[in-house]
């Protein structure tokens, strides 16, 4: 017991937690005003998080939209294409009803001619054209025995060697396949022009095997090489083949086309 009894030496009577009298008040509407202050922060910052998410939702559906709809992408202008390539593009007939009904790959002739004389076929030709550090088979002053392609599809580099295992790793494409011009007006040419067509070195690139096969006979509007550093250049020969053999386009083919020609304005239609 305190020598004071129950009083402080004042007379003044503590209370049981040793502070003066009505400190608790003030501290409970101190610590009232906090909690009020926190929950004002807490929505602020639940605002913030949503706008934020708002814009992040918005500009994401504008940029994936229009790529997953083709009306979409024609309000925003993903097909619209400017320059030499796009002029020669929309003068080509756009046909939406192409079949395949009587193709025939063989009529074509692809690798059976031999147009300069110097007895080796078209295959041989191009790999001499498109490859560097070619070395023939001898005798031969064409028969590519070896080279070197800087492929264009895939962009790496294939150390070419002739040989029943190793010379299906760079084939010959007809940019535009054969399949894709027979439903595009070819099936109403004669003989001649279709071997022409099969044959025409204007159409045909030294390419990576796997590749190849795996465009297969599609247009642009299916398949565009990986390397996209070659697709302007791809997509400007497929429509100078197009427009030299006055074949047509179908709508989507002529979308993927000029949706790559977007990134390329000054791209010219190639010459040879």
């Amino acid at each position: 017991m305190s020598i004071w009894g129950s009083e402080g030496p004042n007379g003044s009577r503590p209370n049981n937690y040793g502070r003066r009298p009505g400190k608790r008040g003030r501290s409970g509407r101190n610590a009232h005003f906090r909690r009020r202050r926190i929950n004002l922060d807490s929505l602020l910052t639940r605002f913030l998080i949503l706008l934020v998410a708002a814009v992040f939702i918005g500009v994401g559906s504008g940029l994936l939209l229009p790529k997953i709809s083709k009306p979409l992408g024609q309000m925003t202008g993903q097909y619209v294409a400017t320059g030499p390539v796009a002029q020669v593009l929309s003068t080509l007939t756009v046909d939406d009803h192409p079949n395949t009904y009587g193709y025939n790959r063989d009529s074509f002739g692809y690798n059976t001619t031999d147009d300069d004389g110097d007895g080796c076929t078209i295959r041989d030709d191009i790999l001499k054209r498109d490859m560097t550090d070619v070395k023939y088979k001898a005798p031969s002053t064409c028969k590519v025995k070896y080279g070197t392609l800087q492929e264009p599809y895939t962009g790496k580099t294939i150390h070419f060697v002739r040989g029943k295992q190793t010379s299906a790793a760079v084939q010959i494409d007809h940019v535009v396949a054969l399949e894709n011009a027979w439903q595009s007006g070819a099936k109403k040419w004669d003989s001649a022009k279709k071997l022409q067509y099969g044959n025409d070195p204007y159409n045909l690139l030294a390419v990576d095997g796997p590749a190849n096969q795996e465009k297969s006979s599609a247009s642009a509007a299916y398949w565009l090489p990986s390397n996209r550093a070659f697709q302007c250049s791809y997509v400007a020969r497929q429509v100078g083949v197009k427009q030299k053999y006055n074949l047509t386009v179908t709508t989507a083919e002529k979308q993927a086309i000029s949706k790559v020609l977007r990134t390329c304005p000054a791209q010219e239609v190639p010459k040879s």
